[in-house]
């Protein structure tokens, strides 16, 4: 495994399909891993876990999670602790939204400009625990 792969942070949002929160989720997962910390984070399909793939058990049990939880189930972080591993941090799009009420997703399909805003301010909020995490991490290596 590269050094830079040992590094990752794995970004994993729960699956919600047709869901608007859950599609919140999902897109601030794909603006912290593709746009703002692409260097540091990757996601993983929830799907994987939940199927047991043992590749992918075995990478939320070797990297840093942090978990993206659209509804009270909490599905992303049952999983993760289900496959073996632990969620550094579990963010829950509820909370964000409860900061942002005037934020409503247009639709499940297409969040509209709030629902993109809405989820602009989630990945925001990963990214400040993606960058906890690596501090540690440059801690603990100097």
């Amino acid at each position: 495994m590269s050094d830079a792969d040992r590094r990752k942070v794995l970004v994993i949002p729960c699956s919600g399909i047709g869901k608007a929160f859950g599609s919140i989720g999902r897109e601030a997962t794909y603006v912290v891993t593709e746009e703002m910390r692409p260097e540091d984070t990757e996601t993983l399909c929830l799907s994987l876990l939940t199927l047991g793939d043992e590749q992918a058990m075995d990478r939320v049990r070797r990297h840093p999670v942090i978990t993206i939880d659209g509804c009270p189930k909490a599905c992303a972080e049952a999983n993760v602790k289900s496959a073996g591993g632990r969620s550094a941090a579990n963010l829950k799009v509820v909370d964000t939204y409860r900061e942002h009420p005037d934020l409503k997703v247009q639709a499940v399909l297409d969040l509209g400009e709030p629902g993109r805003k809405l989820a602009a301010f989630l990945a925001e909020k990963v990214v400040a625990e993606v960058d906890a995490l690596k501090d540690k991490e440059d801690e603990a290596d100097g």
